[in-house]
């Protein structure tokens, strides 16, 4: 259903108005219904944007958290394996069983990485972090 406006417009305006419906584009009721329609589209989409924009954000500043926790995690790491490297004796190659208890002492450590990682349990630190909800 169709309701009557009167509105009153800047004379810019109504002069493109006038112009545009003179041509190809339709009358000049359908001209402004499109365009108010289309306004109010987006007028809508950008409440959307702002609620998306602070999640965005949020998660975003997440992300840069757990990539400072991952780089610490690397750098301890590596210090440790580098230290390690240059404090402990070489095997002999004619010792076997050295050899062999570390290689199982290497498979109970990454079976115990993997229990840990599975259980979601951490060594260190909360296995959540405290914070806002979602």
């Amino acid at each position: 259903m169709r309701t009557r406006q009167n509105l009153y417009l800047d004379r810019e305006i109504g002069d493109a108005l006038e112009a545009l419906a003179a041509g190809s584009r339709g009358n000049k009721s359908r001209l402004v219904n499109d365009a108010l329609r289309d306004w109010l589209a987006r007028r809508a989409t950008k409440e959307i944007d702002d609620l998306l924009k602070l999640r965005l954000d949020r998660m975003s500043r997440d992300i840069a958290g757990a990539r400072r926790d991952i780089d610490v995690l690397l750098e301890s790491l590596s210090l440790f394996v580098r230290y390690q490297l240059m404090v402990t004796a070489t095997l002999p190659e004619a010792d076997a069983v050295s050899q062999a208890i570390g290689r199982d002492r290497f498979e109970a450590f990454v079976a115990q990485v993997g229990r840990r990682i599975a259980s979601g349990k951490r060594t260190l630190g909360p296995t959540e972090r405290s914070g806002g909800a979602a």
